[in-house]
C-alpha cells in the first residue's frame, strides 16, 4: 500500500475535515509526481470521501435511532406529558442542527391553534402566538397532512400570509421552517417543525427524521388522552362505588328525618324547629324565608339547585307561602333532595295551622275594634274582659289611624279595577291586623280602607306613630299606604264613644294628606297647620300658636324685646320694612335685625305664603288669647 493511500486512511481515521482529503494530491503535484500517479491519488480520494460519507451517514442513523429508541423509552415510562413533549423538540433540533424547534396543537375549542413547545425561541411573541386553523405553512400541513417546507418564509406564497403569523415569524428572525403533521389515524392534531434564521435546504432524510418525531409525539399525546380518560374513569367508578355506599346511609338518614318531622307536628313544633332538625340531619344549613318570586319548579314543591345552594318552595293551594334554603350541600343526592322536599311540605302543613289561628285572632280584634266603632254603649266590663284575652293594654293612651293605599289609576277595565281594589284591601287588612297583633292594638276593615287602634309608646306623638305605621304597611306592602291619625284617647275601653269620634278625626286627616298630595305619608292634625287645627275634633288653639309661634312669643318674654309686636306690623304693613319702621316709629335697621331674629327662630322659609298665612292666623289667636286673658 502506497504512502498516499495511508495518509487517506489516517484522514478517515481520524475523521478529518472534508478539505483535507485535498492535500496529499496537492503535495504529491507539488513534488512532481507525474499523471498516472496523480490519477491515481484522485481516484484514492474519491473513494476515501466516499467512504467518509458513508461513515458520516452511519453515524448520523445512529444518532437518529439512538434518539427515537430513547424517545420510544420516553414513552413508555410517560409521567408527565409537557417533559416528554419538550425532550421531542430538543431532540428534533439537536438532530436537525437548526437554531429553533417547536411543536403546535389544535384547540378545537376556540378553534384556533396554540404553541405547545419551543426549544431555542426568545421572543415572547412568538411563544404566545395563536393562529387560525388553515393560516400560514402550519395551516398548510394541516389541511393536506404532508410535510412542507420552505427555504424562504416571507418570499413563499404557497400558503396563507396573515399579519399575526408574519409578525411573529419576524419578531423570532425565522428564515426556513419545516413543518410536518401530527397525525392521529386521519386527524391531523398539530404540527412539528424546525426552523433556521438563515437560509437552507432541508434534506429528504431530515424531513423523514422529523415525521418520525412527530409520530412519536402524536402517540405520546394519544397515550397521554387515553390515561386522562383512563383515570376520569377510574375516578367515575370509585364515586360510583362511594354513592353504592353511602346509599344505605342516605336512606336512614331520610327515615331519621321522617320520625323526627312527624314527633315535631305531634309536639307542636314550629318551621324553624323543623328547618334546625332538617339541618341536622342533611348536614348543612336549613332556612326559612318568607313568600317570594321562585320559578314554576319550585312552585310545583320540587327542591332545585339554585348556584350552590337547593330551594325547595313551601306552597298550599297554588300559593307560595315562602321557601326552605339548604346552604353548604350543592352536591345534594336524590335522596336528600326529596328529605328538603317533605320537610318544605311539614312545614307548609305548620303554616297553614299557624295562618288559621291568626286569622280567627285578626277577626277577634276585628270584631272587637267595631264593637268600640259601632256599638259604643256595650257592657265596658265584657269589652275589658276581650281586650284582656287579646293581651290589649286598655290603660293606656291610644290613637285610632285611618289608612288606605293610594294607587295611580292605570286605565284598567271597572271589573279588572273592582278585583284589585278588594285584593288591596284584603292586603291592607292583613298587614295592619299583623301589625296590631305586635303592637297589641287592634284592627278592622272599614270604608275601603282599615282602621287601626293602638298604644302609643312613651314619648311617642300621634304624628310620630302615623308616620311610623306608613312606613310599617308601605313596606309590607311595597305600595304607597297612607295613614291619618287622630289627637290621642285616653282609656279608650273607658270612652268607647270617643273612639267613634277619633276614628272620625283621623279620616279627616287622610282625606286631607291625598287632597294635599301627601299620598303614602302619614300625620296627625298638628302636623297640617291651621288645617290640622281645623280638622281636629278638638280645637287645641294653645298648641297651634305654641307650635307656630310659640319660640318668638317665648323670645319676648325671655329678652323683653318686641318681635311679635314688629310681626304684626310687618303683616299689617304688606310686608314692608319702610312702612314698619313708620308704624313702630324706630330705624329701619332696628326693623331689619328683628326681622332677622325672627328668620332664626321660625326658620328661613317663615316668609313664604302658606308659613306666613299660618304665622298670621297665629298670631291673631295669641292676641286674642291675650285679650281673653286680661278681661
Amino acid at each position: 500500500m502506497s504512502h498516499e493511500h495511508v495518509s487517506y486512511l489516517e484522514l478517515l481515521a481520524r475523521g478529518a475535515a472534508t478539505e483535507a482529503y485535498d492535500r496529499p494530491v496537492l503535495l504529491a503535484r507539488a513534488s512532481g509526481a507525474g499523471p498516472e500517479a496523480l490519477a491515481g491519488l484522485e481516484e484514492a480520494k474519491q473513494l476515501a470521501l466516499r467512504v467518509r460519507a458513508e461513515l458520516e451517514g452511519r453515524r448520523r442513523r445512529e444518532a437518529e435511532l439512538s434518539a427515537l429508541f430513547e424517545t420510544a423509552h420516553d414513552l413508555a415510562g410517560l409521567r408527565d406529558l409537557d417533559a416528554v413533549l419538550r425532550a421531542i423538540v430538543q431532540r428534533a433540533r439537536s438532530l436537525l442542527g437548526t437554531e429553533v424547534a417547536y411543536l403546535s396543537l389544535n384547540d378545537p375549542a376556540a378553534g384556533d391553534t396554540y404553541m405547545r413547545v419551543t426549544e431555542g425561541s426568545v421572543s415572547a411573541r412568538f411563544q404566545q402566538v395563536r393562529l387560525g386553523m388553515g393560516e400560514g405553512l402550519g395551516g398548510l400541513v394541516a389541511q393536506t397532512a404532508r410535510p412542507y417546507v420552505t427555504d424562504d418564509y416571507f418570499g413563499d406564497a404557497r400558503f396563507q400570509h396573515t399579519r399575526t403569523i408574519d409578525t411573529a415569524v419576524r419578531d423570532e428572525g425565522l428564515v426556513a421552517i419545516l413543518g410536518v403533521p401530527l397525525s392521529l389515524g386521519s386527524q391531523v392534531i398539530g404540527v412539528l417543525f424546525a426552523a433556521d434564521r438563515r437560509a437552507r435546504v432541508f434534506e429528504r432524510e431530515q424531513v423523514a427524521l422529523l415525521c418520525s418525531f412527530a409520530a412519536h409525539a402524536a402517540v405520546a399525546i394519544d397515550t397521554a388522552n387515553l390515561l386522562a380518560e383512563t383515570r376520569t374513569a377510574l375516578a367515575e367508578l370509585e364515586r360510583a362505588n362511594d354513592i353504592i355506599r353511602e346509599h344505605s346511609g342516605v336512606i336512614e338518614r331520610a327515615s331519621e328525618v321522617h320520625d323526627r318531622l312527624s314527633e315535631l307536628v305531634l309536639h307542636g313544633g314550629g318551621v324553624h324547629d323543623v328547618a334546625r332538625a332538617v339541618s341536622e340531619v342533611l348536614g348543612g344549613t336549613v332556612e326559612f324565608t318568607e313568600a317570594g318570586a321562585g320559578s314554576a319548579r319550585r312552585a310545583e314543591g320540587h327542591a332545585v339547585r339554585e348556584g350552590d345552594d337547593w330551594a325547595a318552595a313551601v306552597s298550599a293551594g297554588g300559593e307560595t307561602l315562602g321557601t326552605l334554603v339548604l346552604r353548604g350541600r350543592p352536591d345534594l343526592d336524590p335522596v336528600d333532595q326529596r328529605t328538603l322536599e317533605r320537610a318544605a311540605l311539614v312545614t307548609s302543613l305548620l303554616l297553614l295551622a299557624r295562618r288559621s289561628a291568626g286569622e280567627a285572632e285578626q277577626r277577634v280584634r276585628g270584631e272587637l275594634l267595631d264593637d268600640l266603632l259601632d256599638a259604643p254603649d256595650r257592657d265596658r266590663r265584657l269589652l275589658r274582659e276581650r281586650a284582656a284575652r287579646l293581651r290589649t293594654d286598655s290603660e293606656a293612651p291610644h290613637v285610632v289611624l285611618a289608612a288606605r293605599i293610594d294607587r295611580a289609576a292605570d286605565g284598567a277595565a271597572d271589573t279588572e279595577a273592582g278585583r284589585r281594589e278588594s285584593a288591596d284591601r284584603q292586603r291592607l287588612w292583613s298587614a295592619a291586623s299583623h301589625l296590631a297583633a305586635t303592637r297589641h292594638g287592634l284592627a278592622s276593615a272599614r270604608d275601603g280602607g282599615t282602621v287601626l287602634l293602638l298604644p302609643l309608646g312613651p314619648g311617642e306623638t300621634a304624628a310620630e306613630l302615623a308616620r311610623q305605621t306608613a312606613r310599617n304597611l308601605g313596606g309590607t306592602l311595597r305600595e304607597q299606604v297612607t295613614v291619618g291619625a287622630s289627637a290621642p284617647v285616653r282609656a279608650p275601653l273607658d270612652h268607647p264613644d270617643q273612639v267613634a269620634v277619633a276614628y272620625e278625626e283621623a279620616r279627616r286627616c287622610l282625606d286631607a294628606l291625598r287632597l294635599l298630595h301627601r299620598s303614602g305619608q302619614g300625620a296627625a292634625a298638628e302636623d297640617l297647620g291651621f288645617l290640622g287645627l281645623l280638622l281636629a275634633e278638638r280645637r287645641d288653639v294653645d298648641g297651634f300658636v305654641d307650635r307656630t309661634v310659640g319660640q318668638v312669643v317665648a323670645y319676648d318674654r325671655r329678652r323683653g324685646t318686641e318681635l311679635v309686636r314688629t310681626l304684626d306690623a310687618y303683616f299689617a304693613s304688606g310686608m314692608s320694612p319702610a312702612r314698619t319702621k313708620d308704624e313702630l316709629h324706630v330705624h329701619v335697621n332696628t326693623v331689619a335685625q328683628r326681622l332677622e331674629r325672627i328668620g332664626r327662630l321660625l326658620g328661613p322659609d317663615w316668609q313664604s305664603p302658606s308659613r306666613a298665612l299660618e304665622i298670621q292666623l297665629a298670631l291673631r289667636l295669641h292676641a286674642l288669647s291675650d285679650a281673653v286673658a286680661g278681661t
